[in-house]
């Protein structure tokens, strides 16, 4: 049986199948993609399908997407968990940089908490390590944004084993992400060491940038059950470890859909097989 829940830092309990908003912005990460009233109704739809994990972050627009949540979600049911992100800055579509300054995550954590009109965060996750800025300073300032209850939990986004084994000894860490999904393996050794720790792996991804809705085994064994090659390649990410959460995002009605029936598919071993041999 596949576990359909993960408790994040063992006490939060979150459907393993989330929803994730950058594709409610424009190309690049950057203004808004159509109108705001099609974006609310994919929030507000995801959530009566039972998505319990929404995973934003401050520069998917830059700001939309979180103004979106809070259209669309505020007041927040029970039991709705709200991730973002904060570190990077960006200045046009593509266009970035990182900044880890202890006064500036503040600054970007407060201004995600009046955007999503939320006193706590349930999930802050250090969109990108500074590589000019101790970690510790860096975690530092999200320690202390804890200590102050304006966040609930720390998470980590594309880091290496390393980096999250030099982070456990400086505080508790509930999640990270990075990319992971069928044919891209190569944060493995990252996964397994969530696995060892309790801590959830929130792929980004996960359908390859849309790559594996064309695959051909994915084709083929999608076929034998009757559904589309997508829901195969998030369903294989439900089989392939207990701790991975994929949060795949879509503008589209119909995508979401689709995309959440995922969680309703077996696959066998003969299945499983076929996919791990893809990496």
């Amino acid at each position: 049986m596949i576990p359909e829940i993960f408790e994040l830092a063992g006490r939060l309990p979150v459907r393993r199948l989330g929803y994730g908003t950058a594709q409610l912005t424009g190309p690049g990460y950057w203004g808004p993609r159509g109108g705001a009233r099609d974006a609310v109704a994919v929030l507000r739809r995801a959530v009566e399908r039972g998505v319990t994990l929404i995973d934003t972050a401050d520069n998917y627009g830059p700001s939309i997407a979180e103004e979106l949540v809070a259209e669309a979600l505020y007041p927040y049911p029970a039991g709705l968990v709200i991730a973002t992100k904060g570190g990077v800055v960006r200045t046009g579509p593509d266009a970035w940089h990182i900044e880890g300054r202890p006064e500036r995550l503040r600054a970007m954590c407060e201004a995600s908490l009046r955007r999503l009109r939320l006193d706590t965060i349930d999930l802050y996750q250090l969109h990108r390590l500074d590589p000019d800025v101790p970690m510790a300073e860096q975690l530092g300032a999200l320690d202390e944004l804890r200590r102050e209850g304006k966040i609930r939990h720390i998470g980590l986004d594309s880091v290496t084993a390393e980096q999250l084994y030099a982070a456990l000894e400086l505080t508790d860490i509930a999640s990270v992400q990075n990319r992971y999904n069928l044919t891209d393996r190569a944060s493995e050794p990252l996964l397994k060491l969530c696995e060892a720790h309790g801590i959830a792996f929130l792929p980004w991804f996960p359908l390859g940038n849309g790559s594996l809705t064309t695959d051909r085994v994915c084709a083929d064994i999608a076929a034998a059950h009757g559904v589309s090659p997508g829901r195969i390649a998030l369903t294989w990410l439900l089989h392939r470890s207990p701790v991975l959460c994929p949060t795949p995002g879509t503008g589209s009605l119909a995508h979401l859909e689709e995309n959440l029936d995922s969680a309703a598919v077996r696959l066998g071993e003969k299945d499983m097989s076929r996919l791990d041999a893809l990496s």
